[in-house]
């Protein structure tokens, strides 16, 4: 099996502070990481919820969201993917220490996202 299980999912927003407002007092989700204006992470069960703050280049469009999976080996899935036609958007992402990714689209051109953690 290439990917382990969903990980996350994430919203792109363009004012970091309201968002986190609205999923902590309105909807009661606990704020469990935050990097600034650029990213949020609640605690939402199995699966996390998370919030992306806007970057230049990627407008921040209602209704969007990105599925992503945790995988143990991000170059060997990126590599097995690629075999079978996948196109990365762009070269593999990193928070230092922290995480790796890369995304896509699947054919219906919504994003999905390959993660590998760092040890």
């Amino acid at each position: 099996m290439i990917v382990q299980r969903l990980d996350h999912v994430y919203y792109w927003t363009a004012d970091m502070d309201r968002a986190v407002t609205f999923y902590t007092d309105v909807l009661g989700l606990e704020l469990t990481r935050r990097d600034g204006g650029n990213w949020a992470e609640f605690e939402a069960g199995p699966v996390r919820f998370a919030l992306h703050g806007a970057v230049e280049g990627h407008p921040v469009t209602p209704g969007g969201a990105t599925a992503t999976f945790a995988v143990e080996d991000l170059d060997a899935a990126r590599r097995l993917l690629e075999s079978k036609g996948v196109r990365f958007h762009e070269q593999v992402g990193e928070v230092a220490g922290y995480a790796r990714f890369a995304s896509f689209e699947d054919p219906d051109a919504n994003t999905v996202q390959l993660i590998e953690y760092t040890a």
